[in-house]
């Protein structure tokens, strides 16, 4: 039974399937807006769109070095290219209810790459932890400069954070991970993580969360806010406080709403309600884009290769 499963999962029909349905969900996810986008986008100058979207870009690209450093560390070393189509299309499953699509693309995708499949899915929840602290901590400057109101619903973020760190520590997260294996009756990871390795994830997690509020500082900017040290700490605190508590919601496809309810809430103090609601939904339709368009290209970077290895198998076997 589990062969049969494992060889459905990995039949070419099925991750096709994947890639049209997680991109029909992403694609699905701006569509149903398009009535409000066009009314956001002409709140804001073109050019400010156009950076916070390139901003966007940057921002998907540097969390995925952040999870390949861990795939690194774990004793997986791929190319830059190579992390960028698993990590790209795998991501797209995010979009897709449930909360489980993006692990098992990664997983199926990555055994491609002969990364075992309990590493996939380990690196991917760890590379997740990394995020979750390095955004914790950053939420902490919303949790302070923002309404009081913020910190009465989401003050746990602040007194958890603690508790966050000590699990990231590798010697207490290997023994994690070796019990977790042990439970699903998984053999042990073949390489423990370590502090450099971790540490070289949270370095460009923390890079990755700081582009992402970059990305909302230039929107809240361009509509009215005052683009002081104070309101670029609180869109930087609050995206990462939006993310940290959306991504507890995994029945929701990619937090939405829950992120934007946060969002609205940390930057009530700043923008009027209605500055509140096309920086909320233009942040999330320029992140997905980026999502999407990274998707894309990687989709079609590995189809290519596919092809480009079949005629390299076809052109030896008509030698032979």
């Amino acid at each position: 039974m589990m062969a049969r499963l494992v060889s459905i999962l990995r039949s070419s029909w099925l991750r096709r399937a994947f890639v049209v349905g997680a991109l029909a969900a992403a694609v699905w996810a701006v569509a149903s807006q398009w009535d409000q986008v066009q009314a956001a986008l002409t709140s804001i100058p073109p050019s400010t769109v156009v950076l916070s979207f390139v901003v966007g870009v940057a921002y998907v690209f540097v969390t995925m070095l952040s999870w390949r450093a861990v795939l690194k560390d774990m004793g997986s070393k791929v190319s830059i290219r190579q992390a960028g189509r698993l990590f790209f299309v795998s991501q797209l499953g995010k979009y897709l209810p449930g909360g489980v699509w993006n692990f098992l693309a990664v997983a199926e995708m990555g055994a491609d790459l002969h990364i075992p499949r309990r590493r996939s899915i380990s690196v991917l929840m760890v590379s997740i932890l990394v995020s979750i602290v390095m955004a914790m901590i950053l939420a902490s400057a919303a949790l302070l400069l923002g309404p009081q109101e913020l910190t009465d619903q989401y003050g746990w973020v602040g007194w958890t954070l603690p508790l966050f760190m000590v699990v990231l520590l590798p010697p207490v997260l290997n023994r994690l991970l070796a019990a977790a294996l042990r439970v699903v009756r998984r053999p042990a990871l073949e390489k423990p993580l370590s502090i450099g390795g971790v540490g070289a994830a949270a370095a460009w997690a923390l890079l990755a969360w700081m582009l992402a509020g970059i990305q909302l500082w230039l929107l809240i900017s361009a509509l009215g806010a005052d683009a002081t040290v104070e309101s670029f700490a609180l869109a930087v605190g609050g995206y990462a406080l939006a993310w940290t508590v959306g991504f507890l919601v995994i029945v929701v496809p990619a937090g939405v709403g829950v992120r934007e309810a946060v969002l609205a809430l940390v930057l009530s103090g700043h923008l009027g309600t209605g500055a509140v609601v096309v920086t909320v939904l233009l942040s999330r339709v320029l992140l997905t884009a980026a999502d999407l368009v990274l998707g894309v290209v990687a989709a079609a970077d590995a189809r290519r290769r596919l092809e480009a290895v079949r005629d390299r198998r076809a052109a030896e076997d008509s030698q032979g």
